[in-house]
């Protein structure tokens, strides 16, 4: 039997887990054993174990508990949390997702020890070297061996990166083989499509109505760190609200929420807008 560890961390890698787990969960249980491991980058319990539950995803074998930290300290203590695990596991191949630390971590810990990579959403680039996600992608997806990409811009960028188009294996790391594969954020969508549709309330419970909203996220750091610049957003969302009628729906990420605090009045102003509904936490609603 074929034995894979899936390393996760943040909260987007518990949906893209949730894909290939049900997958082998269906179809491989009896030639494929995956060992989940979490890493505890985003350690917070209500919004990390509500993914679990409703994605179905199996619960982790091991959590490292590494939370939060700088850039370097959080990595290092991935890297060397997963390294013990991987020595104890002896895995043919562990699968990575994205582009977060612990990504760039479990590429570090598996390919110092020889075990292939699998980088799931692999040839992604944003050719911003000053977001710390460019470099972890990039790193990752040069000590892979199997790169499953979404789209055919990320394939073309693996290929002007060096990456061997037409190969044929056996694949290594100095043999690793591009795949097409398509976007499994799609697919998760396709699948809990149904599901949502059926058991969501959140819809009726806030007056919407389906299909005449625009769900507004905001918590990448550099759009939420910059006061100024968060100011600007909301405004924009305010104006719009405002002259286009336009129904938006803003569920706040914590970091958001913390630096929204920062200025004066306006949380206070924009939730009486009458076309912006602000969720200051996860509500509890599926």
């Amino acid at each position: 039997m074929i034995k894979i560890i899936t390393i996760i961390g943040a909260r987007p890698q518990f949906i893209k887990a949730a894909a290939i787990s049900r997958a082998i969960r269906n179809h491989f249980s009896d030639k494929v054993k995956e060992v989940i491991v979490h890493t505890g980058q985003h350690y917070d319990k209500e919004m990390s174990e509500v993914f679990f539950a409703q994605l179905q995803i199996p619960h982790e074998d091991y959590n490292l508990g590494v939370g939060s930290g700088s850039h370097g300290e959080q990595t290092a203590k991935m890297i060397l949390a997963i390294e013990e695990v991987l020595i104890k596991e002896k895995p043919n191949a562990i699968i990575l997702y994205g582009d977060t630390n612990s990504t760039l971590a479990g590429g570090v810990a598996a390919s110092k020890l020889g075990i292939p990579i699998i980088h799931i959403e692999a040839g992604m680039r944003s050719f911003t070297k000053k977001v710390p996600e460019e470099i972890n992608r990039i790193m990752c997806d040069h000590v892979s061996t199997l790169l499953f990409t979404p789209t055919q811009t990320g394939a073309d960028n693996l290929y002007k990166e060096g990456f061997a188009k037409d190969n044929t294996g056996p694949y290594h790391v100095d043999n690793p083989k591009v795949i097409l594969c398509g976007d499994i954020m799609y697919d998760n969508s396709l699948y809990f499509k149904d599901v949502a549709l059926k058991q969501s309330k959140i819809i009726a419970e806030h007056g919407l109505k389906s299909n005449n909203y625009t769900l507004v996220t905001i918590h990448r750091n550099n759009n939420t760190d910059d006061p100024a610049r968060l100011f600007n957003i909301f405004k924009s969302l305010d104006s719009l609200a405002n002259v286009a009628g336009a129904v938006f729906v803003v569920p706040l990420h914590p970091r958001t929420k913390k630096m929204l605090d920062t200025v004066p009045g306006l949380e206070q102003r924009l939730t009486e807008v009458e076309n912006i509904k602000i969720f200051h936490r996860h509500p509890t609603s599926t």
